[in-house]
């Protein structure tokens, strides 16, 4: 499972790459020269998807927290994070094409980065409390 959370750590390092290229020459191709929500992508792809993996690689070395229903936990963490880095995209796009978004539109990218948000922290604590109870 550790060679899991390495592939998993090394896709997202290069979707974080790819997403920090893809806001500098999309901005710069673009003339935008305000702030943006894709610059969001980069760190957030880096911190929550990389680094997080690397750590769970290193927890799972150390105490073998993975089990049957870790899985389940994953896909929650998966889906909020790329549910959340939908959101910075929509709303870091809408942003760069200097769009007036109705108040519902404005809403409904709020409320789909909130939903990945959400998501993403329930698998991070079922993942932690995991971790925590094979290192008692």
């Amino acid at each position: 499972m550790a060679k899991r959370y390495a592939n998993m750590a090394l896709i997202y390092g290069i979707a974080a790459m790819v997403f920090g290229v893809f806001y500098r020459e999309y901005t710069k191709f673009s003339g935008f020269t305000g702030r943006t929500n894709l610059s969001f992508m980069h760190t957030h792809y880096f911190l929550l998807g990389m680094f997080f993996f690397l750590f769970l690689m290193l927890a799972e070395k150390a105490f073998s927290f993975s089990g049957e229903n870790t899985g389940k936990a994953l896909v929650v963490y998966h889906l909020g994070l790329n549910i959340t880095g939908l959101g910075f995209l929509m709303r870091g796009l809408t942003q760069v094409w200097n769009s007036g978004l109705s108040r519902g539109m404005d809403a409904s990218i709020s409320g789909i980065s909130g939903i990945g948000h959400i998501l993403m922290s329930a698998g991070m604590i079922l993942l932690l409390l995991r971790i925590k109870k094979k290192a008692a």
